[in-house]
């Protein structure tokens, strides 16, 4: 398949999209249109470094800071000084990082990674997930496409993605397996989890927050992994509890994942400035 491409739509509001460990900005195709569709927004949903479409690292680890450089220049070259912030799982870590860094306007995590600290059980436990998958990835690298015809792949393909097999259609799970398949950040980013704390300045957040739990996470499943986000951002503005998605809702609810967005960036948009006739 063809090297993936960022998605780049639409006018109006500047909205970023930013996709989830090993996936892609192809995580956002069904979301960004709809987005730009409205005619308020404009959306633009990069692959990071290290993923499918993104550069890769010359370093043998690559953390949260240097995905958020890498977008950082991305928004520079666009001339945005800042967007509204959408990130899933890692995504959301790295929007965080954007908030850190005044980029952000306002702040979507839709299941968040990086909620927690240098030691925390939950730390260890997300690692030894993506660990524990090490032989799929594998055995995907070697067969590609072929690999879904195996028995009980296609379900064990969507534990960390939907809730259940049926929330991700077959090019979908052929378009995911590419990516998983050219992503190596891999392992440089879970030997750079393993070494370093998550999210250390969620006290300092000064945007509107809006925090958004999968009912069905199997990959960072509420509460464990958001207790972080509550007991340590001042005043989260919203929770929203999805439920009966998994833990990338954008293949099995984009119309519910577009209207929170849409509805969001919608609260917090300035003003129109009203122009008085001339009298």
């Amino acid at each position: 398949m063809a090297t993936r491409e960022s998605i780049h739509l639409g006018a109006g509001e500047p909205i970023l999209l930013l996709h989830p460990f090993m996936m892609s900005s192809y995580v956002w195709s069904e979301v960004a249109p709809r987005l730009a569709d409205t005619g308020r927004f404009e959306v633009f949903a990069p692959s990071m470094a290290g993923h499918n479409g993104g550069p890769r690292s010359r370093s043998l680890i690559l953390d949260s800071s240097t995905l958020a450089d890498h977008v950082e220049r991305q928004l520079d070259e666009m001339g945005w000084d800042t967007a509204h912030v959408v990130g899933n799982s890692l995504g959301g870590w790295v929007a965080f990082e954007l908030e850190r860094r005044g980029r952000a306007r306002t702040l979507t995590g839709i299941a968040p990674a990086g909620g927690w600290h240098r030691w925390s059980p939950v730390k260890y436990e997300i690692v030894g997930k993506f660990v524990a998958g090490l032989p799929v990835w594998v055995t995907a690298r070697l067969l590609g496409e072929r690999a879904l015809r195996l028995p009980g792949v296609k379900a064990a393909a969507t534990v960390p993605i939907s809730a259940t097999p049926r929330g991700v259609t077959e090019v979908q799970l052929q378009e995911i397996l590419d990516d998983v398949t050219h992503c190596p950040a891999y392992y440089q980013l879970l030997i750079k989890a393993l070494l370093m704390p998550g999210l250390m300045e969620l006290t300092e957040l000064s945007v509107p927050t809006h925090l958004v739990v999968c009912e069905r996470d199997r990959v960072l499943p509420h509460p464990r992994f958001t207790k972080h986000f509550h007991k340590n951002i001042p005043e989260i503005t919203k929770v929203t509890h999805l439920d009966g998605v998994g833990h990338i809702p954008m293949f099995e609810a984009p119309d519910r994942v577009t209207n929170l967005i849409t509805e969001w960036v919608d609260a917090h948009m300035p003003p129109v400035r009203q122009v008085n006739p001339a009298g």
